[in-house]
């Protein structure tokens, strides 16, 4: 398979045809178009290399969060790697034109004279749907969890047989589409687990993290008796004083929350204000996977309420954007809270006045020049457009 190129081609549009005619999914567009990039500074277009490995962060170790594969996919993230979120990109069931080509599609703009014209489309927002952290190293996950059962308390202790119901359970969770139920067994010895002290407990809200993607899961723990119970435990893992680990493992646990519209997502919104209060105080932290995660939950909430007219909700997400464009710096989380920003304020007369009324425009027109990622810079404008 042949991927022709000309320097002065554009990388993205490139990709994008080449996606077309090859009828790959569009989710790979961000992957193809940097390849692309990243292989015409001067050099033959070819596959590109892992071999620069992290001595603190190498692809032998157990990292939480981290995604299938070895090497350097390890660290796959929903928005960079196999799994990421593709901005614009919905289920083919949800938007059967969205696979359509916005330049020669059956959507393309066609001028007065009857000939398409090359107008840019903006493929970033507004967001249909939520993000989730879906990666997950398995066999890793599960050699930590044993490693660390021998460092706890008796009483806390997982037995032999425990481990193994475990082991099971992550194996059906893995594949939320899947058929297979996790049982209430599991579910028990998951809980029991998740009362791990701090400095032991990360594997375990790795195995959360993963589970509440799978609808079974998610109705348990976010709905019924056990839904004020579960919420609590969040709440009080989203704090400062928190390892670095737990803190994005519990974020991208509320993320991954809202995966089920009826359920988690349900209760997420019911605590909004708290949870964004909270979670914002994340911003003076200097992990980036931890700001890429508050961002990331921002940018859920402002999916989930703007189809809605709950202004009171937008005006909130807004507050809580504008506080975040200020404090976090790694493009991947500006680019999120960028998308955030845009979703909220489409086709919302009212919450665009509030963004304005807040200088949103003077706080991201720094990010409208940003040319690596492309998408910051080039998201950026399409949201100074609607400013």
């Amino acid at each position: 398979m042949k991927l022709p190129y000309n320097i002065t081609d554009d990388p993205w549009l490139v990709a994008h045809n080449f996606l077309q005619k090859n009828d790959l999914n569009p989710m790979f567009l961000d992957q193809v178009a940097n390849f692309i990039i990243e292989n015409s500074k001067g050099h033959t277009l070819g596959s590109t290399g892992t071999g620069v490995s992290d001595p603190f962060t190498g692809s032998g170790r157990y990292i939480p969060g981290t995604g299938l594969g070895t090497g350097g996919t390890s660290g796959v993230d929903p928005f960079t790697g196999s799994g990421r979120y593709v901005p614009g990109t919905v289920p083919s069931n949800l938007a059967p034109s969205a696979g359509g080509d916005p330049f020669t599609g059956g959507n393309a703009y066609v001028s007065d004279d009857g000939h398409a014209a090359t107008v840019p489309s903006n493929p970033y927002f507004p967001k249909k749907d939520p993000v989730t952290f879906d990666q997950a190293n398995v066999t890793q996950i599960i050699g930590k969890l044993k490693e660390l059962n021998e460092r706890t308390s008796a009483e806390q202790k997982l037995a032999e047989d425990d481990l193994q119901v475990l082991e099971k359970f992550i194996s059906v969770v893995s594949s939320p589409s899947a058929l297979e139920t996790p049982t209430s067994q599991q579910l028990e010895i998951l809980w029991k687990a998740a009362q791990w002290p701090e400095d032991i407990v990360f594997p375990v809200l790795d195995i959360l993290r993963l589970a509440m993607r799978h609808p079974a899961v998610n109705e348990h723990f976010c709905s019924g008796n056990y839904s004020t119970q579960f919420s609590n435990y969040l709440l009080n893992k989203i704090n400062l004083q928190g390892k670095p680990a737990n803190q994005m493992l519990v974020l991208r646990t509320v993320c991954n929350c809202f995966s089920t519209p009826s359920y988690g997502s349900k209760l997420m919104m019911s605590l909004r204000e708290t949870v964004l209060s909270q979670a914002i105080e994340m911003r003076s932290t200097s992990n980036k996977n931890v700001h890429i995660a508050l961002s990331t939950l921002i940018l859920n909430y402002a999916v989930n309420l703007h189809a809605g007219n709950d202004i009171e909700g937008k005006a909130n997400c807004l507050s809580i954007i504008s506080v975040a464009i200020e404090a976090l710096q790694d493009y991947e989380a500006i680019f999120r809270l960028l998308v955030a920003l845009g979703t909220i304020i489409s086709n919302d007369p009212n919450a665009l006045q509030l963004a304005q009324s807040l200088g949103v425009d003077s706080q991201i027109r720094k990010y409208s020049s940003i040319s690596d990622p492309a998408k910051v810079g080039d998201c950026c404008r399409f949201v100074l457009k609607v400013l």
